[in-house]
This record gives C-alpha cells, structure tokens and sequence, in this order.
C-alpha cells in the first residue's frame, strides 16, 4: 500500500530521540518526549493557486525535516507510525 499525499501535504516517518545521553545515561520510557524531525517519505504535487498552477513544493523525498511536537496527523502504514503534515507546518530542513 503506498499513500500519496493531496496538495500541500508530506508525509513523514518520524525519527525517535536518542534513548542514552552522551555522557552514557540511559532514559527511562517515562523522560522521552515526542519526536520533533523525520524523514520526509512522500510529498504531495504542491498547493493549487487562484491562476490554476501548483506552488512548487520545498522539500522531497528524503529529506531530514523538523516540525511542531504536536503538528500533523498520527497515521500507521505497515505497522510504522507516520506524520502527516502541511507543508507549512514544517519549521526546518536539516542539513548536512
């Protein structure tokens, strides 16, 4: 089954936090928080304007992304949790 975003929408796998600091500590379950970056999986064909074109979107498959703790939508494919997001809900493109 693959899923194809509408519009402006990207659809992202989450990356989970580290579960040990650097100086070696591991966290308990209780202590992780949300992830906030992901891997953007799939990319809609962009939003459509009043002229009738799509605005070009700015991320694409594979790229390392950073959002809101709480933005987008929760959904499970394959037995793997994904986001998904508006484009604009997206807050950074990690590089490097």
């Amino acid at each position: 089954m693959a899923v194809k975003p509408l519009e402006d929408r990207v659809l992202v796998m989450p990356i989970e936090n580290e579960t040990k600091t650097e100086s070696g500590i591991y966290l308990p379950e209780s202590s992780k928080e949300r992830p906030v970056k992901g891997k953007v999986v799939a990319v809609g064909p962009g939003k459509l304007m009043d002229n009738g074109k799509r605005a070009s979107m700015s991320v694409k498959k594979g790229d390392t992304v950073v959002y809101g703790k709480y933005a987008g939508s929760e959904v499970e494919i394959k037995g793997d949790s994904h986001l998904i997001l508006r484009e604009s809900e997206l807050l950074g493109l990690l590089e490097g």
